[in-house]
């Protein structure tokens, strides 16, 4: 007896399921409530996984993969002015890769507390240097820095954007003079700091020989006058300050969204652009 009403409670069941299908298929139910009936859905794969594993020591491999990844992504794109949309695509993708690691931590910043060399930037206020030295055959850009002094500081400090740049024929190449733009900054929130504008100078001229043959020839002995004005030129310092308003401006906000020993992100609030810099020597 029992086990002839186990066959039939199993039959009943059966044609239970048998006609909930067929109501399935005659009225279908809306996607979210099939659902219920198939259990969690599993989330489908992504192109490119950003996720990092669990282990610590995984997690170093993975990161630095990741920046190893994002430094090749920008390596011929003059420094982001010859990037194509692809590119920039790519690089974009490998950017928050990276970024993901450091996401919710605070800066620290006695580890942003040095110099820093740009590789590579979306940001057009940098870009147009580019431009302009590309359509200006006399005009020459070096290395752009960024240079933050906060070692023992918890609040903020100060920033300085350093271009390098020249004229041919009349300074040296690359580094004939520098362009430097500082700033304080402080501290507003856990990765985001507030740039306080407050000059802007042109000074280090290193002339060049060609130059330096017209003020004062070789077959000429150097006079007390000439020795004055290339001592001059070489000391040389034009500065304009740029302190604006105590009101604070959006343009001023700049997101550092990844900040370890050798690798800084950053990302100018408002779509100023992003920025990718890589540990430099300190700046004499």
């Amino acid at each position: 007896m029992a086990a002839m009403e186990r066959a039939a409670q199993a039959s009943a069941f059966s044609a239970m399921a048998t006609g909930q299908d067929r109501l399935l298929h005659r009225f279908p139910l809306p996607q979210s409530s099939v659902n219920l009936f198939r259990g969690p859905r599993i989330g489908r794969r992504r192109a490119i996984s950003c996720s990092a594993p669990a282990n610590a020591s995984s997690v170093t491999v993975e990161m630095e993969q990741k920046k190893h990844a994002l430094l090749r992504a920008v390596q011929d794109t003059g420094r982001g002015l010859a990037a194509t949309v692809d590119q920039r695509s790519a690089i974009e993708e490998a950017l928050v890769c990276v970024e993901e690691f450091g996401a919710g931590s605070a800066v620290d910043l006695s580890k942003l507390d040095g110099t820093w060399r740009l590789v590579y930037t979306s940001a057009s206020d940098v870009l147009i240097l580019f431009e302009a030295a590309q359509r200006l055959p006399f005009l020459e850009v070096g290395q752009i820095y960024q240079k933050f002094e906060c070692k023992d500081r918890s609040d903020g400090g100060v920033v300085r954007n350093v271009v390098r740049w020249s004229i041919s024929n009349l300074l040296e190449e690359q580094e004939g003079a520098t362009l430097v733009v500082s700033a304080n900054f402080s501290l507003v929130s856990k990765r985001n700091i507030y740039l306080q504008f407050e000059e802007a100078s042109i000074e280090n001229i290193q002339i060049s020989e060609e130059l330096q043959a017209i003020v004062a020839p070789a077959i000429l002995p150097r006079t007390f006058l000439t020795l004055q004005i290339l001592q001059f030129i070489k000391t040389f310092k034009a500065q304009v300050p740029l302190r604006s308003s105590g009101s604070r401006s959006p343009a001023g906000l700049y997101y550092l969204s990844y900040l370890d020993r050798d690798m800084l992100l950053g990302r100018a609030v408002g779509g100023g652009g992003v920025f990718i810099f890589t540990r430099a020597q300190a700046l004499t």
